[in-house]
């Protein structure tokens, strides 16, 4: 699981920004962004019948801090 749902800058961080859009989920139109430091990002591979699929989360980031609930305001 992403740990970004839980995170102050979710509304405004680039990383996170990015994995939106890989989850073809890009509906923000923010241009000021918050850059976080050292993100690591698991990307896990899923296949099913013959379609594969790629899950992207955010494990670790230096920039976190915790915000329970702040993912909430996206919706």
């Amino acid at each position: 699981m992403c740990i970004c749902i839980n995170c102050k800058y979710i509304n405004i961080c680039k990383t996170y920004k990015f994995i939106e859009k890989q989850h073809n989920n890009n509906n923000s139109s923010t241009q000021n962004y918050f850059i976080p430091i050292s993100t690591i990002i698991i990307v896990n591979i899923n296949k099913h019948n013959l379609n594969i699929y790629l899950d992207w989360d955010v494990k670790e980031c230096s920039s976190f801090v915790e915000q329970p609930g702040e993912w909430i305001s996206l919706l």
